[in-house]
Formats: C-alpha cells, sequence, structure tokens
C-alpha cells in the first residue's frame, strides 16, 4: 500500500483547497500576522503578485491593442481601398445609345470618347462621380441650403444664408430657361453621374461617406438633377462678388470715422499709372443708356476718393446695425466656400502672333480663388469620334466638379480664359421696415414672404422665414438668433422689431435674376470663330467676368459678357436708400454698349482684375476695380520678353516682383532703427522686390508689412468698432493707401492707436522694422541671412468638409502635408496672405494653363491637386508639388498623343 502525504508536491495539479485559498487572499491583502516582525513578510510577496498580474494584464492588453489596431487598420485600409473605381476594363452603364471610351493617362486626367453627345455628356458624368462624388454631393448641399442634412447642426447657420440668397430656387428657374439642346445635355450628365449611383454606395462611392453615417445614420445621396449641375455657378458668383464687401466697407468706416480718415482708406483707381484692359471707348457706346459714369475722375488724374463724398446722405448712420447684421452672412459662406471678394483675383493674357516664335497666338490663365482638397477644377477632354452637327464637340480644358462641358480651355479652332472684373452688378438696398411692410416711393407695400424648412442630423428641423422686398431679399434678417425672436414674442424665423430695427438690408443682384448661362458655355465648347464666341457670351449672364480669346487664324481678343445693371443713380459703392426709388435699377446693359477689343495694336490684352475701361466711358461697367500691380508687371514683361514661347508665357506666371516692396522700400531703408534691426534692415539694400520661398528679404518685408499695417490701421479701426467689416486685407488697395501717406509724415494713421509714443511715419515705420525683426528672431533664429520667405508663407491643402471638421486620424488621412511657396498679394505669382491671419496662404492660382494655337500639343496644364477626389488615389495629391514649384503637364489633344499618354482604358457600354 502506498502511504499518500498530506502535502502535496510544488507541482500538484490540485485546486487549492479553501483554507489554502484563504489563506493566500490574506497574505496577499497585507494583514497575516500579527503587529510587529510576523507581518513583515507579506509586503514582498503582495508586491511579487501585483507585478506578475501587472505584466499579464499588459501582454493581454498589448494583443488586444494590436488586434484592435490591426482591425482598424485593415478595416480603413479596406474602406480606402473599396473607394477606388474601375479605370480600366469594361463595364455596362445602361441608357448609352453606343459605346463610350475613358482614356486616363498617368495623372488620372481623363479624355472620354462617344458618338454622340448624349453618350459623350453620359460618359462625363460617370467619369465624374467615378472621380469627385463626395466633392459634387457636399457642393450640392451647400447651394441647396442643405448642408445640415449631412453635418448636422452645426451647418445650420450656412443653410440660412443659401436659402435666404435662395440659390437652388434660381437654379431650378434657370434649367427651365435654358434650350432643349441644353437641356438633354445636363439630362444626359446627370443620367451619367446617377447610373455610377446604382452601381456603387457607401464607402464605393468615397471613403467620407461611411463616417458620415455616424453624424448623420442612414444619409444617402439623391439621384443627381440637371439644377444640381447649374447651381454651382451662383456659388462662383457669390466668391467673386467684390463689389458687396465694398460697399460694406465704405458705409461702416463712413459711419465711424472722420470723412476725411476714411477717404485715405479708399484712394481710387490711378488711371495714371495702371492702363485699363480696353484703353478706347467702344464703338457706339456713347449712345442708348442712362447710366453713365459722371462721377468718374478725368483720366489724368486718380479717382477721388468716395468713402464719404457721395454717399447717400443718412444711410450709413442709420444703417449701421443692419449692414453690421448682413456684413456676418459673408463670414459664415466663408467658413465653408473660403473667403469672398477681397484678394481674390486671377490673372489672364492673349498675345499675338507677331510676339511669338510661331507667328500664332498664346494665351494664358491662372484664376485665383480659394485653396481646397480635391481641388476646385476638374480637368477633362470630349471628344466626339466623328464632330458634324449632331456631335460637334472636340475641346479639353477645365470644368468645376458637378459641371458638364467646359468652363475654360480650347477647342480645335479657339481658346478662351476667364479672369473676374469686379462688376457693379450688385447693390445693398437700405430697406424701412413697418410691420409686414416696407416704404417704396412713400406708398406701403408687402413684404414677400418665404417659409423654409431646414432639416438636420441628429437634432429637429429649423423653421425660417425669408422676407424680401422689390429689391432682393433682405439678408439683415438671416442671422438673427432664435432668442432675440423669442424676447420679443414673435413669430419663429421672423427678426424682431424694436428701434434699430427699422431698418433691413435688401440685396439686389443680377445672379438672383434667372438667366440661360449654361447655353453660353455649351456654345463656347463648340465655337469656331470670334463672331460665335461673341455670340457665347451675349448669353453669359453670371458671374460677370473678363473673356480673352485667340483663334487658330491667329486673331485675339477681349469681350466682357453678363447682365450689367442699368441705375437711375449711384456707382455701387455704397449702400443706397431703398424707400426713395431713386437708385433703382431699370434693365441691364445691352450687349453691344460692352467693352470689346479685336486684335489690338500693341499684340497682347492683359487682364488682372484691373480697369477694363477708361475713365471716360459713358457706362457704369465696375466700381470696384483692383489695382494694376500684376496687369502692369505682366505687360512690362511681355513687351521686354522678345519672341515668346509655352516656356516664356510660363516664367511669366511665376515671377513673384513685389510692387508694394518697390514704393515702400526705399522709405524704409531712410529710417533709423536700432542696433538689433540693423541686420534685419541691411537685408533690403539690393533687393530686386522678389519673393523667392527661399528669400530673406521677402521674409522680412512681409512681415514688416503686416506689422505696418497692423500698428496703423488694424488698432485704430478696432478701436472705431469696424476691423471686423474693414479690416486691412494687405492687398493692392492698400499697397496705394500706405503709399500716399508716406508724402504725409503727420497723418493721423501714422499716430499709434495703443502706444501714443509712436507719432509720426518714421516712427510707425521704425516701431514697425523693429517688431517685425524681433518676430522673425523668435521665428526663425537670429541670423537675418538664414530667415527664408517659404517658412512663413505655407500653404495647406484641407478637404473642407471632413478634413478640417472630422476626428484627427481621418483630417490625416484626407489633408495634405503643408508645402512652402513663394509670391505673395498682388504679385503676378499671386499666393495671396491676409496680415491680419498669418502668413499662411488663403488664395492661390487654382489651375494654370497656357494654350498654343500653333500646335496645341505644345500646350501645357497643371491643377492645383491632382485628379481624383479620392484619398487612396494615387492622383489626389500628385499635381501639388509640381503646381507649387512653377512647373506644368503636357497637354494631349489628338486621339494619338492622348493614346500614347494613355495608362487606364475604360469601356463603357450599353
Amino acid at each position: 500500500m502506498t502511504v499518500q502525504s498530506d502535502t502535496a508536491p510544488p507541482d500538484d495539479p490540485r485546486p487549492a483547497t479553501e483554507p489554502e485559498a484563504a489563506a493566500e487572499a490574506t497574505a496577499d491583502s497585507g494583514t497575516a500576522g500579527s503587529d510587529g516582525d510576523e507581518g513583515k513578510p507579506a509586503l514582498p510577496v503582495r508586491r511579487r503578485r501585483l507585478r506578475r498580474i501587472l505584466v499579464r494584464t499588459a501582454v493581454v492588453l498589448t494583443a488586444l491593442v494590436l488586434l484592435v489596431a490591426g482591425s482598424v487598420f485593415g478595416y480603413a485600409y479596406w474602406t480606402v481601398r473599396q473607394s477606388l473605381p474601375q479605370l480600366s476594363g469594361s463595364t455596362s452603364v445602361p441608357g448609352l445609345a453606343g459605346e463610350a471610351r475613358i482614356v486616363r493617362d498617368g495623372s488620372g486626367i481623363p479624355q472620354i470618347y462617344a458618338g454622340t453627345a448624349h453618350d459623350l455628356f453620359m460618359a462625363q458624368g460617370y467619369a465624374m462621380a467615378q472621380d469627385r462624388f463626395w466633392q459634387m454631393d457636399t457642393q450640392r448641399h451647400v447651394t441647396s441650403g442643405r448642408l445640415a442634412e449631412m453635418f448636422g447642426p452645426s451647418q445650420v447657420q450656412t443653410d440660412k444664408v443659401a436659402r435666404t440668397f435662395g440659390w437652388y430656387r434660381v437654379a431650378e428657374q434657370e434649367v427651365t430657361l435654358l434650350s432643349p439642346q441644353t437641356r438633354a445635355y445636363l439630362r444626359a450628365f446627370s443620367d451619367g453621374v446617377n447610373a455610377y449611383l446604382a452601381q456603387n454606395e457607401g464607402a464605393e462611392l468615397s471613403v467620407e461617406y461611411p463616417v458620415l453615417g455616424f453624424v448623420s445614420g442612414d444619409y444617402r445621396p439623391e439621384p443627381w438633377t440637371p439644377a444640381d449641375s447649374v447651381s454651382w455657378l451662383k456659388t462662383m458668383a457669390w466668391n467673386l462678388n467684390t463689389g458687396m464687401i465694398d460697399q460694406f466697407q465704405h458705409a461702416m468706416l463712413a459711419a465711424r470715422l472722420p470723412a476725411g480718415a476714411a477717404g485715405d482708406l479708399f484712394p481710387g483707381y490711378d488711371y495714371t499709372r495702371w492702363s485699363p484692359i480696353v484703353p478706347d471707348r467702344v464703338p457706339g457706346a456713347a449712345s442708348g443708356t442712362a447710366a453713365t459714369q459722371a462721377s468718374a475722375p478725368a483720366a489724368s488724374a486718380p479717382a477721388p476718393s468716395t468713402a464719404a463724398a457721395g454717399a447717400p446722405p443718412g444711410v450709413s448712420a442709420e444703417a449701421a446695425p443692419a449692414l453690421a447684421d448682413s456684413a456676418r452672412v459673408r463670414d459664415v459662406l466663408a467658413a465653408v466656400l473660403g473667403p469672398q471678394g477681397i484678394g481674390i483675383g486671377s490673372n489672364s493674357w492673349v498675345v499675338a502672333g507677331s510676339r511669338t516664335t510661331t507667328g500664332k497666338p498664346l494665351l494664358e490663365n491662372d484664376p485665383h480663388l480659394a485653396p481646397s482638397l480635391p481641388g476646385i477644377w476638374y480637368q477633362v477632354g470630349l471628344h466626339c469620334t466623328r464632330t458634324g452637327p449632331d456631335c460637334p464637340y472636340d475641346v479639353t480644358g477645365l470644368t468645376f466638379a458637378g459641371m458638364p462641358g467646359v468652363v475654360l480651355g480650347h477647342n480645335a479652332h479657339i481658346s478662351w480664359g476667364f479672369t473676374d472684373l469686379g462688376a457693379a452688378d450688385s447693390d445693398l438696398f437700405v430697406e424701412k421696415i413697418s410691420g409686414s411692410t416696407y416704404e417704396h416711393r412713400g406708398k406701403q407695400k408687402p413684404l414677400g414672404v418665404r417659409k423654409e424648412r431646414i432639416e438636420v442630423a441628429g437634432a429637429p428641423a429649423v423653421d425660417i422665414t425669408v422676407r424680401s422686398t422689390l429689391h432682393g431679399p433682405l439678408i439683415s434678417d438671416v442671422l438673427k438668433s432664435a432668442d432675440e425672436v423669442a424676447d420679443e414674442g414673435k413669430e419663429p424665423g421672423v427678426p424682431p422689431r424694436g428701434p434699430r430695427d427699422d431698418y433691413a438690408v435688401a440685396m439686389q443682384w443680377t445672379a438672383l435674376d434667372p438667366a440661360p448661362t449654361m447655353d453660353a458655355l455649351f456654345a463656347l465648347n463648340r465655337a469656331e470663330n470670334w463672331d460665335e464666341f461673341r455670340a457665347a457670351a451675349e448669353v453669359f449672364a453670371s458671374p460677370v467676368q473678363n473673356m480673352i480669346y485667340a483663334d487658330t487664324a491667329g486673331n485675339i481678343g477681349y469681350q466682357t459678357p453678363g447682365r450689367i445693371p442699368v441705375r437711375k443713380a449711384g456707382d455701387s459703392r455704397h449702400p443706397v436708400p431703398g424707400w426713395t426709388g431713386a437708385y433703382d435699377w431699370t434693365g441691364y446693359l445691352p450687349f453691344d454698349k460692352l467693352p470689346t477689343s479685336f486684335n489690338p495694336p500693341e499684340g497682347y490684352i492683359v487682364t488682372a482684375n484691373n480697369a477694363v475701361v477708361g475713365p471716360e466711358y459713358p457706362h457704369l461697367i465696375g466700381s470696384n476695380w483692383g489695382t494694376g500691380y500684376r496687369s502692369r508687371r505682366i505687360a512690362q514683361l511681355i513687351e521686354q520678353g522678345g519672341r515668346l514661347d509655352v516656356a516664356a508665357m510660363e516664367r511669366i506666371t511665376q515671377d513673384s516682383w513685389n510692387g508694394n516692396a518697390a514704393n515702400l522700400v526705399p522709405a524704409l531703408l531712410r529710417t533709423e532703427v536700432g542696433d538689433d534691426t540693423e541686420p534685419a534692415q541691411d537685408l533690403l539694400r539690393g533687393w530686386d522686390f522678389t519673393q523667392g520661398a527661399d528669400s530673406a528679404p521677402a521674409a522680412y518685408f512681409n512681415s514688416v508689412w503686416r506689422a505696418l499695417l497692423k500698428n496703423a490701421f488694424t488698432d485704430r479701426l478696432s478701436r472705431a468698432g469696424v476691423k471686423r467689416y474693414a479690416y486691412p486685407d494687405g492687398g493692392g488697395r492698400w499697397f496705394d493707401v500706405v503709399r500716399g501717406l508716406l508724402d504725409e509724415p503727420d497723418s493721423i494713421w501714422w499716430t499709434s492707436a495703443t502706444d501714443p509714443s509712436v507719432r509720426g511715419r518714421d516712427a510707425m515705420l521704425r516701431e514697425s522694422m523693429e517688431q517685425a525683426a524681433g518676430d522673425l528672431r523668435r521665428r526663425l533664429g537670429d541670423d537675418p541671412r538664414k530667415w527664408r520667405w517659404g517658412a512663413l508663407h505655407t500653404l495647406t491643402l484641407e478637404n473642407p468638409t471632413l478634413g478640417t471638421g472630422g476626428p484627427a486620424p481621418l483630417r490625416w488621412l484626407l489633408n495634405a502635408d503643408p508645402v512652402e511657396v513663394g509670391g505673395g498679394t498682388d504679385s503676378v505669382l499671386a499666393n495671396g496672405w491676409v496680415p491680419q491671419k498669418g502668413f499662411e496662404v488663403i488664395w492661390v492660382p487654382s489651375m494654370r494653363m497656357v494654350v498654343d494655337l500653333g500646335d496645341f500639343e505644345r500646350s501645357r496644364w497643371v491643377n492645383l491637386t491632382g485628379a481624383s477626389g479620392h484619398t487612396g488615389a494615387d492622383t489626389y495629391t500628385d499635381q501639388v508639388g509640381l503646381w507649387a514649384e512653377g512647373g506644368s503637364l503636357p497637354w494631349p489633344y489628338g486621339p494619338q498623343e492622348v493614346d500614347a499618354a494613355a495608362r487606364d482604358r475604360l469601356r463603357l457600354t450599353p
């Protein structure tokens, strides 16, 4: 018999008995034994067990983290890959009459071929949905005032503004005005988009949609419609509406500043320094209209200030609160659409064959817009396999996401481009409101009232009431708070009335008057000569633009298109009283009265937001011209460049010369500064005023400029309570403001509003130079020679939806890394910045193109970002570096060249 021990060996697998377990627990608890030495062994035992537990827990947690991280990474990778569209092979697309082909090059740029116009535009819709549907979807929600349906309560204010303007309602009306042919093209494009939507959903459309599901639950994109395409023209018109900002600034400054001080800030367009686009009077323009530019200056002198003189009496002071409410509208939209108007311009120029190496024209265009990722432009070629009356398109260029055809580019015969004109196409009318009526010419008229309901993801719907007069919607209503309404006991959505609410502001704007502008775009795409180009321009209503032209026959030209109001009185510089009727619009200027130029003797035409016409021109075309710094510089480079080719045109686009520095540096070098600042001041000696990313002088000068604007203007405007509405943006107008004040050393603007010891021009310049030097030492180091403009002047491209408001990992996925750039505000290389916000770039050349009318295959182009809107695509940001370096891509046009450059080929079959 075997005798077993009462004590199990150390490796005994039996479980401990209850007494043993209790004893172990007691030991681990630190209470074993009595006081004194008997309890001491318990502490080491507890530590060993605790360490063992922590190690085991760490191992388990690490495994779980790795497992979860692997799962998350795997899911994210799968989601990103799933969103990438099919680019090669073949796919069936119901609704096509025949086969269509989408040929993409190494940059992902599609060239589309089809046998009929219907199939061509249907294939374009399919291709664009493949590349950019998320962008298209969010943009149509902007214009229709339905962003809150996607993103929740944060976008209710944006939707209120869009609903008040009624952009989408206008677009729906415009669709009914279009020709049957254009409506058919829009329908075909929509069918192509919807065919892609029928085949894909959720993550298959874009990586953003699964993330959006956490915000808006069961959101599903609706089918695309023609109005979705047309409506984006309204947001573009808004972004280019500089006149409204100018009116706000005039009104607020006139109300808060002494007349003389306000006048200093609006020096007017200097016709003695800057040439207009069309120097001579247009034939026949002197008759047939009641609107004249009678208040314009003589050609030999700059325009006088209009900040106070000429403003309708009493309007500024009486309406200041309502105007302040109205000004908030642009702040709300800027968060979604980027900065409006101020600083945003464009360059374009066309050179006749007499100035080129080929004897044929060259045409350049680089519109300046707010940056975004993906970029606003979509590169595309549209080619009928056999051109003829039923399929007349063989066109290539750039269009907006969601819009068929080509907005700017070239076909087999002509090329064209756009820049903003600064047209006098809107007015702010101050209205006298009494209850549900408003006064007009001595009578009370009922306010128009429209109810709107804004659906909100994850929250109750919001109801608003849009009120309007004959002059347009009351934009001072839109952002009134619900608390104000409740306090007054008014109907929800209707602003309260009180002493400050007897006045409201209505906006009359040509973009809100329905017009068949989409007809014009298709007409441009198929135009073959100057007459057909002008016929298309005649239909183009809004936004009013400068249009340049060149053709293979050797002609160049310019045309102002669009609706320019004829006014009983006023110059579109100031808000006007609506109740008198004295400033009402009476119609639009006839097309044959609009400025035009064909084969001018100079052999070139330059548009860079400079004045279109001289002061002798008898009709009011624009009242908010930019300055001529860019246009004059471009003209100088053309005249000095000898015979130009494509490469020479591209070099002009990269010119970073700073006209402001040419004005200001001599005064800065005459200013005595402290020993610590002298090394920085010395950077400016011998500087050529160019602003490359590696330039130390550019870094210092722009820092001085920023400090000077703050010290001389921002601080004083803040004290007056108008900084928000009239801050110094640092653009060309402010170049001229400071240039004029340099000859007035004792001006009030040279006295600091925060430090009375800084008094007079020299003291202000010294203070600004010393502040700038100190700031750069902190930012960039003690050695001024190592300072670099690009280290300050960076561009960060962000996805404007989830790239700014989404979780950090998604922002990292959707956004691009910062890039250093040269150039600056009102340089030809117009990478603009606003001193109020820092040195970061906030508007850019959104694309660049140079078209060679002698051989289209020598043409070049580059987009800001890339062809694709999918973060996982190799063409999402592939053009950013090339764009930042001033480079460009080949632009294949002919079928053999397109085929030679092809990387992906996709056949669309019925």
